[in-house]
């Protein structure tokens, strides 16, 4: 899981550079530039307008946890992939969790497949397109993010509290029901576990979130300023996005407010088995239904 989402990102990058001065802006900075990954692109085909940051436009992001970043010529598959839109007017984000598992148009491959296996077959950029094709939506950034950084990030940030809604063992780590702090190991494994879990890989989904808005939590503390060399080494080796700097100050600035007050949302469907490999079918009327609402909240034409 988590590891991976851009809003982690923005809250490590940004509030850190907002809190600070000029010590923190240079590490910042170069931080910022090993991590950029241009796509080819000036904006989404699904805008009639370039988005303005500064006016406050809203915005989608594509968090994307992937399983190997070790080097920059593995692409890896998602396993976590969540789609954020934000409306700094309305202070709202609307979560969408995208089922691993779904099988959909693997944009600009000519093939049908997982929507995980999107991101091995043509790195972020058809991620990011076949994800903007399945929701019909405009996809504006992304920033993806190494599942194994998770834990330098959950421990640089002093660990996570959650609150378990049931007793589990997870590869040798016991998680007791009720209200727990886990270091970084231990909140990656949280984050994982599907199998024990009555709700199966929505449960999970589930405590992906709850990890990530704790996450978001702490990295906006002030007290996460003095883990900010610890941080940024997490963040330089293990995060892609295409924002830049002064996109990410922008967002900071006029769109914060928005993190209090999220909204999420599954994607109904049901798996089943084609040529003997399981795959998520999403119901088509109640995905455009989730479309729709996520178009009225990005505020574009339907």
């Amino acid at each position: 899981m988590g590891k991976k989402i851009l809003l982690i990102t923005l809250t490590f990058l940004v509030v850190l550079v907002v809190g600070a001065g000029g010590y923190v802006w240079q590490a910042v900075n170069a931080t910022i530039g090993s991590i950029q990954e241009n796509i080819d692109r000036s904006q989404s085909e699904k805008r009639q307008e370039a988005i303005d940051l500064e006016e406050g436009d809203p915005i989608s992001i594509l968090l994307m946890g992937v399983d190997e970043l070790e080097t920059r010529d593995d692409l890896g598959r998602t396993d976590t992939i969540l789609l954020l839109t934000v409306n700094p007017k309305e202070e709202s984000i609307n979560m969408v969790s995208l089922p691993r598992d779904t099988l959909t148009e693997i944009r600009g491959q000519r093939t049908e497949d997982k929507i995980s296996h999107a991101h091995a077959m043509g790195g972020s950029e058809t991620a990011l397109y076949t994800v903007e094709h399945f929701l019909d939506i405009p996809v504006d950034y992304f920033v993806k993010v190494n599942m194994e950084s998770f834990v330098g990030l959950v421990d640089a940030v002093g660990g996570v509290e959650v609150d378990n809604e049931f007793e589990f063992t997870f590869h040798e780590m016991h998680y007791p029901e009720g209200t727990i702090k886990l270091d970084g190991e231990e909140a990656l494994g949280y984050a994982r576990m599907r199998k024990d879990d009555p709700k199966g890989d929505f449960g999970r989904q589930i405590r992906q979130r709850e990890v990530i808005e704790e996450l978001i939590d702490k990295g906006a503390s002030f007290s996460s300023i003095t883990n900010l060399t610890e941080i940024l080494e997490v963040v330089e080796d293990n995060v892609q996005t295409n924002l830049s700097l002064d996109e990410m100050w922008d967002i900071q600035s006029g769109y914060k407010n928005t993190i209090n007050n999220v909204e999420q949302h599954e994607i109904e469907g049901e798996d089943r088995k084609m040529d003997g490999i399981s795959y998520f079918f999403p119901n088509e009327s109640e995905l455009e239904s989730l479309s729709d609402e996520l178009k009225e909240h990005l505020e574009v034409e339907e």
